[in-house]
C-alpha cells in the first residue's frame, strides 16, 4: 500500500514539475494547441504504465520529451490531419519584444524543417545538451550538433536576407 503511494506522489510530482515544458515542446511540434494538449496528456498516461521501470529518476524529463515525440510521431502514422487555426493572441510565448517581432521569429521557427527545428527546440526550450537531444532522437551527437548549426545558419540567413550556407565537406 505503501508502495503504491510512493509511486503515485512520484508521478504527480512529475506531472507538476514536467507539464509546462512537455506542452510547450508538443506545441512547437503541432503547432496546435489542442493537440499539444492531448500529446502530454497521453505521455502521462503511457509514462504511468511503465512508471515502476524508471530507473534515473535524472532521466525523466528526457523520457518524457521521447514520448511526447512518439506520440506525435503517431499522429501521422494514423494519419489524423485536424488542423486548428491558431489565433496570434492564443500563443503563449514569453518574451519581451514586440508581438510582430515573435510573430516573425514562429514564422521562421516553423519554416524550417523538423529535422532541425527539433534538436534546436530541444536545446533552446528544453535546455538539454547534445548528447540528450541525440538520444531523444535515436541519432548521434554529431549529427544533433550539424542539424544545430544548421538550423542556426538558415535562420541567420533568413532574419539577414542572405541563403544559408551550405558547409563544404
Amino acid at each position: 500500500m505503501i508502495l503504491g503511494f510512493s509511486k503515485r506522489k512520484s508521478f504527480e510530482q512529475a506531472v507538476r514539475a514536467f507539464s509546462p515544458d512537455l506542452y510547450r515542446f508538443a506545441w512547437w511540434l503541432c503547432r496546435d494547441k489542442f493537440v499539444a494538449e492531448d500529446l502530454v496528456q497521453e505521455t502521462f498516461a503511457r509514462a504511468w504504465k511503465s512508471w515502476d521501470d524508471i530507473k534515473d529518476s535524472a532521466a525523466t524529463k528526457s523520457w518524457l520529451i521521447t514520448i511526447v515525440r512518439r506520440e506525435h510521431a503517431r499522429l501521422y502514422e494514423r494519419k489524423q490531419f485536424d488542423y486548428v487555426n491558431v489565433e496570434l493572441e492564443d500563443l503563449q510565448i514569453a518574451a519581451d519584444h514586440e508581438p510582430i517581432e515573435l510573430f516573425e521569429m514562429e514564422n521562421l521557427l516553423g519554416s524550417l524543417p523538423l529535422t532541425l527545428r527539433e534538436p534546436l527546440v530541444l536545446q533552446a526550450l528544453g535546455g538539454f545538451s547534445c548528447a540528450e537531444i541525440a538520444d531523444m532522437l535515436d541519432t548521434t551527437e554529431g549529427a544533433v550538433m550539424t542539424r544545430l548549426t544548421r538550423a542556426r545558419q538558415a535562420l541567420r540567413g533568413a532574419l539577414t536576407g542572405q541563403p544559408a550556407r551550405r558547409a563544404e565537406s
